[in-house]
């Protein structure tokens, strides 16, 4: 009887300890403006620390001057502070641009210039 309550004790733990990440690891989600005369054409977001940038988030896609777009990070981490690197249309007086935001915190971001 003894082993058989330690065995429901340890499976309930591992299931409170399982919900606990799992409900850590909601997806971060912030609307991005862009507050430029330019085209923002790509956007990558990565973890602090992380050496490479993820996928181009937007795709095929743009962000157009005054234009906005919620922006969904989905990628089951569970840490809150994210690089970003913002690249505008070729021709374009913007250089590359990067930052670093706490994205559970966030609710949107304008990128200015």
């Amino acid at each position: 009887m003894k082993s058989r309550l330690s065995g429901l004790i340890a499976v309930a733990s591992a299931i409170i300890a399982a919900s606990a990440i799992s409900a850590q690891a909601e997806d971060l989600k912030f609307k991005l403006t862009n507050g430029t005369d330019s085209v923002l054409t790509r956007f990558y977001s990565s973890p602090t620390g992380v050496a490479d940038w993820e996928e181009d988030v937007f795709g095929e896609d743009v962000l157009d001057p005054g234009e906005s777009i919620d922006i969904t990070i989905a990628d089951g981490r569970t840490v809150c502070k994210y690089d970003m690197r913002f690249e505008f249309e070729e021709g374009s007086n913007l250089a590359t641009t990067e930052d670093t935001q706490d994205l559970c915190q966030m609710g949107s971001y304008t990128i200015h210039e």
